[in-house]
């Protein structure tokens, strides 16, 4: 079965009509046409017995007038073959008219007298015995059946074939808006805009996409309600935190001055890290980007914030490789996940491949990783692992959920897996 709605739908309609079409074609060949034969080979096996009754009882000399004459009245050619005869054989019939025909004859003139038809392109040849030789007949073939059967199967199909062509046209029309709420709906997901998308199409489709739009609206809302709402938390801490940094700034210098000043720069630092997370994708619009060069620039600028980073860092960034991406987002993400890989690796290798469908960012590294059953406990916003690699060493736990957070907004994934290198391989997916 195909899996696409017009293909099903197209189904629908050629089936029926297909089955309808073999039906009238059996009922006709071996039903109507048959009877129709019979009926008209009756009339055809009647002129062969008054030939044969002429032929039987008048001698030779008025035989040939009352033969010319009948083959001007029943529009046959007759030729007479004296002396000749017809050979006793088992025919084997090919067509329906074939059979019509020799039964029919064979009643109307006796099982015991031989005779002999043959079908030719537009005439049928009828050969029979007389008492002194054979009768040859050729009977126009519209005397026979029904002329140019095939002609009603060509006007049958012809027909079908036209109704089918309106059928596939308006079809089309109708899977069209059902297609273009799909796309919308795909491109959404993958986030990227689509404003010029409107409700069309049938009643229940105009539905759905009403539907579509009113979710996308409050999804859209809730995301600027709770960058809002985050952005306004963050001002309104920030602005105590910054009359405490400036009232610390005019008291003398000392242990205890400095320890709250790195708790104020801490406090600022987890704060900017809440509104990133609440920001996600925020209301960035996606363009076109190279995909190479955006994350080779994100994996450099990380580096060189890192003693010898630059020197820890090798990529193997393609490009070419043009996307559709909200590029602030996704460059926030590729930093998180470089800088993770910094912290906890001596070497970090940062490589892009294509396939047909998806586009693969790896980030490799040749620390501790995670084991595989605390990968996604990794991903829990706030969370920071207790044992083994902490990826979210002097943060607060939102690196990682921020760069999932993003790639799923761009309809991919973020997995994490073990590295080649020996230590962990986040991958980000992105569809094409």
């Amino acid at each position: 079965m195909p899996r696409g709605l017009f293909g099903r739908s197209l189904i629908i309609i050629i089936a029926p009509m297909f089955l309808l079409q073999a039906v009238v074609t059996y009922v006709f060949f071996e039903r109507d046409l048959e009877t129709t034969t019979r009926r008209m080979a009756h009339d055809v096996a009647a002129d062969t017995a008054f030939l044969i009754a002429l032929e039987d009882h008048y001698p030779a000399a008025e035989r040939i007038r009352l033969r010319a004459l009948a083959s001007r009245q029943l529009r046959y050619d007759l030729a007479f073959e004296p002396g000749a005869n017809i050979a006793p054989t088992q025919r084997r019939l090919k067509s329906t008219i074939d059979t019509a025909l020799d039964e029919v004859i064979a009643q109307q003139i006796g099982e015991t007298r031989h005779f002999r038809t043959k079908g030719l392109a537009k005439t049928y040849e009828i050969s029979v015995e007389v008492h002194d030789g054979v009768l040859h007949m050729i009977v126009p073939r519209d005397r026979v059946t029904v002329s140019s059967p095939d002609l009603f199967v060509a006007w049958m199909v012809g027909s079908a074939l036209i109704l089918l062509a309106v059928a596939i046209l308006f079809l089309r029309n109708q899977v069209r808006p059902i297609e273009r709420l799909a796309r919308a709906a795909d491109a959404f997901g993958k986030g990227r805009a689509v404003p010029d998308f409107k409700p069309y199409g049938a009643t229940e489709v105009r539905r759905a996409a009403q539907a579509f739009i009113t979710m996308r609206e409050r999804i859209e809302r809730h995301v600027q309600q709770r960058t809002e709402m985050l952005a306004g938390v963050s001002h309104d801490l920030k602005t105590p935190l910054t009359r405490i940094r400036l009232q610390l700034a005019m008291m003398q210098p000392g242990p205890e001055i400095e320890a709250l000043r790195d708790d104020i720069f801490e406090m600022e630092r987890m704060l900017d890290e809440y509104l990133n997370f609440a920001r996600g994708e925020g209301g960035e619009k996606a363009e076109s980007a190279d995909l190479g060069d955006l994350i080779r620039d994100a994996a450099e600028a990380v580096a060189r914030t890192r003693t010898g980073g630059t020197e820890r860092l090798s990529i193997d960034l393609p490009s070419g490789i043009l996307l559709a991406v909200k590029t602030n987002a996704l460059r926030r993400c590729a930093t998180n996940l470089v800088d993770n890989a910094l912290k906890h690796g001596r070497h970090v290798h940062v490589s892009l491949a294509r396939g047909t469908r998806l586009a693969e960012i790896h980030v490799d590294d040749d620390g501790p990783g995670i084991a595989e059953d605390k990968r996604e406990e990794a991903f829990r916003p706030f969370h920071r692992l207790d044992a083994g690699r902490n990826l979210q060493t002097g943060g607060v736990g939102l690196g990682l959920a921020i760069a999932r957070d993003i790639a799923r907004a761009h309809g991919g994934e973020l997995l994490l897996s073990e590295s080649p290198d020996g230590g962990l391989r986040a991958t980000i997916r992105l569809p094409v």
